[in-house]
């Protein structure tokens, strides 16, 4: 299957959407007597809240995600790899970039907390540097539940996307059923698991996009596009239903003091927008794989993609740059918070910390470079099982523990270095690096059976595990294809790897002879 490059526009236009949207609703006010706050212009300024509903656009990164990881993992089961291994695999390509990224704020906040800093800009500074976390325990979660997911969707299809839908209904109508005061922690941790059912909704239909249920390379046959318009249409009217005579708010992101939020957990109003949003996704392939066809427009896409995992760890140094700068020395003009003055000056504010954005990741270039060979000699073998299999397991699921206290609290909670956490972090990410060799099991993942190996690349964007086809290389420049070669014997008369052929049809042919 060749490559499908209207996935890697989907994920360099989502990543690029998460930087404005933090950007745009971040505003600084220095007091008289010099002290910096951000006050929460979502709360501040409530009409802004209906701007969520374009910046929103985390569904496609899920999207993506769930059509890269089908591809990926068909392929290293096809070439004998473990659930373990290729779980293993993908967890470090995400978890060194972000260790390192969380190691180094750590770090200053533990020497700012030793220079006496006021807590309280600590605190603040801790959750600036960790609100985009949120995204990491649960797309760790659902990589790790992809063979499960995998063999639910070869036998069902679009069932099982349909069937977490309603389930994840159910738990956000039980969440909003009673006011904020009256909700015990059972019902909070039942509406918890949100995280994985709304979201695995939408990594549910990559897959199943990937096998051609919604559509492929721009030719989706009627019933492909027949369902894409019934996501659009379908989630859309779910959404203003729930939104308008329903209980839930516009706004798409946590604002402090409500009641009711539609991501935190993800609502029943946020199934439905995303929905929606899948469905649009798909009906306009076609015309943007069209633009994609001239060079400039891959090229800037590639630029995207090669620097999405600096960009998403570390878009929000720019803020805490200009802050130092320009409000700390008193040379930024400040306007009235919300006025049209300030709005105005949001267009410098936004191409100033883009200058700054572009000298960070440059100089994060060599970093980059490193943990790219870093991670060839500590990433699990492919077939990696038994107890080194629960290793993996056990490291990862502390990774997860540590990223998910992060993103609810920041780095600096209460002012304070959170200890525990950071030595879970880096236990979870040493269990899986440290102790597997590359070639422990004798399978030195040179096989592309993750689709990525070799990619040279460290952004966890998962890139090269688009289509697995020849033209993976262009991820990176020292990217290869992640096609599998053939090995094993072959059914008569057809040169078809055995085990490729255990997989059969598609579940696309499955649904249609259905």
């Amino acid at each position: 299957m060749s490559r499908d490059r209207y996935v890697d526009f989907l994920r360099a236009w989502a990543i690029l959407l998460v930087v404005l949207g933090h950007w745009l609703i971040t505003g600084l006010v220095r007091h008289p007597d010099g002290e910096i706050t951000a006050p929460e212009l979502l709360a501040t300024v409530p009409w802004t809240q209906w701007l969520t509903l374009g910046f929103q656009i985390m569904p496609l990164f899920f999207l993506a995600g769930g059509h890269a990881a089908a591809g990926s993992w068909a392929r290293a089961r096809a070439a004998g790899g473990s659930a373990a291994g290729w779980v293993g695999q993908r967890a470090v390509r995400l978890l060194l970039p972000t260790a390192v990224y969380s190691g180094l704020v750590l770090l200053a906040v533990g020497v700012c907390s030793a220079l006496g800093v006021d807590r309280a800009t600590l605190a603040l500074v801790g959750w600036a540097m960790a609100m985009q976390f949120w995204f990491l325990p649960v797309y760790l979660l659902l990589s790790a539940l992809t063979p499960v997911l995998y063999s639910l969707h070869e036998r069902w299809g679009l069932r099982v996307p349909a069937g977490m839908g309603v389930v994840g209904l159910g738990v956000g109508m039980l969440v909003a059923a009673g006011d904020a005061s009256s909700r015990g922690s059972a019902v909070e941790a039942i509406g918890a698991l949100n995280y994985l059912l709304v979201w695995g909704v939408v990594y549910q239909l990559g897959l199943c996009w990937r096998d051609g249920l919604l559509g492929g390379d721009g030719k989706a046959a009627p019933p492909a596009r027949g369902r894409a318009v019934a996501l659009a249409v379908g989630g859309g009217v779910g959404f203003a239903l729930l939104v308008g005579p329903g209980p839930f708010p516009v706004n798409l992101i946590l604002v402090t003091g409500e009641e009711l939020s539609n991501t935190n957990p993800p609502s029943a109003a946020m199934l439905a927008w995303s929905l929606a949003q899948v469905g649009v996704a798909l009906l306009i392939a076609p015309v943007v794989r069209r633009v994609l066809e001239r060079a400039r427009v891959r090229r800037a896409v590639r630029v995207l993609g090669a620097g999405s995992m600096a960009l998403y760890l570390w878009h929000m140094l720019p803020v805490l740059i200009v802050a130092a700068a320009f409000y700390l020395t008193g040379l930024a003009p400040e306007p009235r918070y919300g006025s049209t003055g300030w709005w105005a000056l949001r267009v410098p504010w936004l191409l100033v910390l883009g200058v700054v954005l572009v000298g960070v990741v440059r100089a994060l270039r060599p970093v980059e470079r490193a943990l790219a060979s870093v991670e060839v000699r500590v990433r699990p073998g492919a077939g990696i099982r038994g107890a080194a299999a629960w290793r993996i397991w056990a490291g990862l699921g502390v990774s997860v523990w540590a990223l998910t206290y992060f993103a609810g609290h920041g780095f600096a909670y209460g002012g304070e270095f959170p200890v525990w956490p950071a030595v879970g972090l880096t236990l979870g990410v040493v269990t899986l690096c440290a102790a597997f060799p590359r070639r422990a099991d004798g399978a030195d993942g040179a096989d592309g059976s993750d689709g990525s190996e070799g990619s040279g690349r460290s952004d966890g964007s998962d890139a090269d595990d688009n289509d697995g086809g020849a033209a993976a290389q262009e991820s990176g420049p020292t990217g290869r294809s992640g096609q599998a070669p053939p090995t094993g014997r072959t059914r008569r008369g057809r040169g078809v790897p055995e085990g490729t052929a255990r997989l059969g049809r598609s579940p696309a042919e499955r649904e249609t002879r259905r």
